[in-house]
């Protein structure tokens, strides 16, 4: 796409090199709109959480219909760094907001990178008005390139819809590689929207959309101490208000959101840590939505799936092995595997059937071992139990992995 194609009205972004990482590469991004933005916004569950993350839930409690811009640093984490890490966000947001010409609490703060180390405020805070200063409507490659930290490509994606009459844009960047996995993860995602909409039913949406998105990924099984999605509509698109939340226009407003949360979530997947392959998985059948999520979600997570998806090894007794602790309802008799290769990149082969009714089928290990080499794999479990559905998206655990975060500190 062209930098123009990422425009949403009213809204512009920036990356800079403010000197955080040692590199020299972007390590601070900007994305502000110049009228106040209603904001939603989802957190991590970890119970260490990190400085910005609760600033920003004091910003959102405090003002959600204020907000002008989001602050993200790259190459330190700001977490467990006590009350100077706590003081450290509101100064960076209070920088931003004086070179904006912004009132209190309307700017939020996001951190990535190193735990335990305190923000370079001498960076920080001389990179705030240069950020302001290199704000582009077209200016998001650069934003999404300056969150990167073991990212080894941006994470950029947009979306256009009708409603009402308007054109309403949406773009979101993200960043993640590592640390990730539901309750979302080192994960950090920034979207913004022309829409015009009620803050209750922003959040409301944006709760929706991270459920089938952000917190259906899994990269190692940890869930970082920085985790934030963070929605931002300034309502330039000029379509009339949504605020019903049983309307057509709601709905629509879901479905993209959805959509390009998917997008940027996936996009994290496929960015993994040393990951060779893009790995869906679909448990169907079970007793409800959240025991065939916490099936699909403990074999994306077993060490032993993921090391056989690395290494080509259609070794299907390890996803009932993982299914069978899953605490969800199982009938082994009643469960079958298929596998197939290629769905998500629109080259879809045929299904080939493992197991039926909990025994062993007379497939080819050939074929078998021939798919898991593929560089994207779809498994899907029916469990024939009841009308529970869910879907995770995963990656293989390579020596990579191993290696990028045996020395990540140094």
């Amino acid at each position: 796409m062209n930098p123009t194609d990422h425009v949403v009205p009213g809204f512009e972004a920036a990356g800079i090199a403010a000197g955080i990482k040692k590199s020299g590469a972007l390590d601070l991004a900007l994305i502000a709109s110049r009228t106040p933005c209603r904001a939603a916004a989802t957190f991590t569950k970890n119970a260490f959480s990190a400085a910005p993350v609760m600033y920003d839930k004091q910003v959102l409690a405090i003002n959600p219909e204020g907000i002008h811009a989001v602050i993200i640093n790259s190459g330190c984490a700001n977490a467990c760094t006590g009350a100077p890490g706590d003081a450290n966000a509101r100064r960076t947001a209070e920088a931003v907001e004086q070179a904006l010409g912004a009132g209190d609490h309307a700017v939020f703060v996001m951190s990535t990178g190193v735990i335990g180390v305190q923000l370079p405020m001498d960076a920080l805070l001389g990179g705030a008005p240069t950020a302001v200063a290199a704000l582009r409507a077209d200016g998001w490659s650069d934003a999404a390139q300056a969150i990167m930290t073991t990212d080894t490509r941006p994470k950029l994606f947009s979306r256009t819809v009708e409603m009402g009459g308007r054109a309403v844009h949406f773009t979101g960047i993200s960043k993640g590689a590592g640390m990730i996995h539901p309750n979302m993860a080192t994960m950090l995602s920034t979207i913004a929207t022309d829409a015009a909409i009620s803050q209750p039913l922003l959040q409301r949406a944006l709760s929706t959309a991270v459920n089938q998105s952000y917190n259906r990924i899994s990269v190692d099984g940890d869930t970082s101490t920085n985790d934030t999605v963070l929605l931002l509509a300034n309502g330039a698109a000029g379509n009339p208000e949504i605020t019903d939340p049983a309307s057509g226009e709601y709905a629509r407003f879901v479905e993209t959101l959805t959509a390009i949360s998917i997008d940027l979530a996936q996009a994290i997947v496929r960015d993994g840590e040393g990951a060779t392959k893009f790995v869906t998985i679909t448990v169907n059948g079970a007793q409800s939505d959240e025991e065939a999520h916490a099936v699909a979600n403990t074999i994306a997570t077993s060490p032993l799936v993921k090391t056989a998806f690395f290494g080509g090894d259609a070794n299907w007794g390890r996803f009932v092995a993982a299914a069978g602790r899953s605490g969800a309802t199982i009938d082994q008799r009643r469960c079958s595997i298929y596998i197939c290769g290629g769905a998500n990149a629109g080259e879809r082969t045929p299904e080939l059937q493992l197991v039926a009714g909990g025994a062993p089928l007379d497939y080819s290990e050939a074929r078998a071992t021939e798919l898991f080499q593929l560089p994207e794999l779809d498994v899907r479990m029916e469990l024939a139990l009841g009308p529970g559905s869910a879907t995770v998206w995963t990656t293989d655990l390579s020596y990579d992995y191993v290696k990028i975060n045996g020395d990540y500190r140094t």
